[in-house]
């Protein structure tokens, strides 16, 4: 929940009741220049998969392409109630961002590139656990143009992190995914839509099995590929990032194939099949031609 207001119409020492116009969210205008942050719920089910960071990540396209001046709100102080006959809350704002102390509200939105402008007082009536006092938190748009109020309707551009993979030796399958989940945080962390990883990135968790012929070691390796598309799946979720899969080896029906996988953001999932395997896939591994393109959910989305 969030409104566009004209900022300069609010005082510095203003209250929620003052800004939401007395609960009515009338203060919303079209041709207002800050996006003030109202509120923001998780279903209990679906917390633990930073989708809190992600809806701050869309305030922030959001004001992007609305060309806004930034984001403001006033964030709760919940943990200060503990501290408050030993310190004023400037204090305690300060032992929070040097983590001295725990505040899960602050903490949080600091970790989001917010930073504290100013102690609110009297600013949620019955705010117990806060004494009632907020910290203003602000965001500034960089790309700001303060003649320029048109919103762009479709993205121009398409960012994409193709992941350059060292093939090293893995013991786990959990050790490769640390390393996947790096590089996904790492290309995320640079706004792309997609991350790209080569084909046969697992192909290290076949050494266990070099004691069986190639056939059947490509087919040990396809019992991993299950488990290792549900993870990208969450990584995708958690990390808000489409992820390409290197195509993997997969059973289906006794028949062995050659698949990739688009794992979207959203929890939904493309798979699709290499049609023209290569002769020593062919012929060596036991591997088909595909010639199917499948979309369905996974058990996270669901």
């Amino acid at each position: 929940m969030s409104l566009i207001v004209d900022y300069d119409q609010f005082e510095d020492e203003h209250t929620y009741t003052d800004i939401t116009g007395n609960f009515t969210f009338n203060t919303h205008t079209a041709d207002g220049d800050v996006l003030y942050g109202i509120d923001i719920f998780i279903a209990p089910k679906y917390r633990g998969l930073r989708l809190g960071r992600r809806l701050y990540d869309y305030r922030k396209e959001l004001v992007e392409r609305l060309n806004l001046e930034g984001i403001a709100f006033g964030g709760r102080i919940p943990n200060y109630h503990k501290y408050a006959s030993e310190m004023t809350p400037k204090e305690y704002i300060e032992k929070v961002k040097r983590k001295e102390i725990n505040d899960p509200v602050l903490n949080f939105q600091i970790s989001n590139d917010f930073h504290p402008a100013k102690i609110l007082k009297g600013y949620l009536d019955g705010d117990k656990e806060s004494g009632e006092f907020a910290v203003l938190l602000e965001w500034d748009n960089i790309y700001y143009q303060k003649p320029q109020k048109k919103a762009e309707t479709k993205k121009s551009i398409v960012r994409l992190g193709l992941v350059q993979w060292q093939m090293r030796p893995y013991n786990t399958l959990e050790e490769l995914m640390q390393q996947v989940e790096y590089f996904v945080d790492s290309v995320s962390g640079y706004r792309c839509d997609f991350a790209l990883f080569p084909e046969f990135f697992n192909a290290p968790l076949m050494a266990e099995n070099n004691h069986m012929s190639t056939s059947d070691a490509i087919r040990e390796l396809a019992k991993f590929t299950p488990e290792i598309v549900q993870k990208f799946s969450e990584l995708a979720i958690s990390y808000n990032i489409n992820i390409i899969s290197g195509s993997m080896p997969e059973l289906r029906d006794e028949l062995l194939y050659n698949v990739g996988y688009l794992c979207k953001r959203d929890g939904s999932v493309e798979r699709y099949e290499k049609l023209h395997v290569t002769p020593d896939e062919a012929k060596v591994w036991g591997m088909q031609g595909g010639s199917k393109i499948e979309t369905f959910d996974t058990a996270v989305a669901k």
